[in-house]
């Protein structure tokens, strides 16, 4: 059976302080009601991964996790984060394919999968992002949208690289907006990640894939997304900056 995860997604945000303060907080709050099954990751940017990654360690199902990492293996790349680099450190997540990425860096499919390649070559699991910005929706193209996504990039792994994926599903046009899509619209894209994942693997590699759902989860409507079929958590964006709304996100999930 896959993982129940939920992935916090702090983006930009915070200083050195207040995320040592919100780390504090969230860890403050996990008790004996947090499922210990429920794979809990913190993806916090690159110059607080060592300290946050400290402060987690020993406390049971919680990780920290790279919000992205270079395409490359190393070299002459001023600024670039290696997959080699997030390794020494002991991470064990990255996200890759973030919309945000892919539209204000411009980041293609292609590079996508070497960043993918880089990772899992590392033996770190990538939580890939997917998602149909509004139009391809309108034109009821959305689910070859995302479907074409998925088999342009870790779809073209060999099977044991596969295995160490999560997908996040993250319809463009909810993240950050306060729009969720329904229940419906949710489901629908899940079933169908799932099951191109069973024609490319086989059932046994597509019952075990982690697929999360992410766009403007929160703690009021966290548990009936949960509950969706195919859903197997969260990656959580603005919710994630409050200790408290996300730790009531992670208790939505059985």
């Amino acid at each position: 059976m896959a993982q129940n995860i939920i992935a916090a997604n702090w983006k930009m945000n915070n200083d050195e302080y207040s995320s040592k303060k919100l780390t504090y907080e969230f860890l403050k709050l996990l008790n004996r009601k947090n499922n210990p099954k429920t794979l809990k990751v913190l993806c916090v940017p690159h110059p607080f991964l060592l300290s946050i990654d400290n402060m987690c360690t020993g406390t049971e199902s919680v990780f920290v996790g790279a919000q992205n990492c270079s395409s490359f293996k190393q070299g002459s790349f001023t600024g670039e984060v290696s997959a080699l680099m997030l390794k020494s450190l002991g991470i064990k997540y990255v996200i890759i394919g973030h919309s945000e990425r892919r539209d204000f860096f411009s980041e293609t499919n292609e590079e996508l999968l070497n960043k993918v390649l880089r990772s899992v070559e590392r033996n770190i699991s990538p939580i890939f992002c997917c998602g149909e910005p509004l139009i391809f929706r309108n034109k009821n193209n959305h689910l070859e949208y995302v479907i074409n996504q998925l088999k342009e990039t870790v779809l073209k792994l060999n099977k044991e690289s596969f295995q160490k994926v999560i997908i996040a599903y993250e319809p463009v046009w909810a993240i950050g907006s306060g729009k969720t899509a329904s229940n419906k619209e949710i489901e629908e894209m899940h079933v169908a990640i799932r099951k191109t994942i069973k024609q490319k693997f086989g059932s046994s590699v597509s019952k075990n894939t982690s697929i999360l759902y992410g766009g403007s989860v929160n703690a009021i409507n966290a548990k009936e997304i949960f509950e969706i079929h195919d859903v197997d958590g969260g990656l959580i964006g603005g919710a994630s900056l409050q200790a408290q709304e996300f730790i009531d996100i992670v208790n939505s999930i059985s």
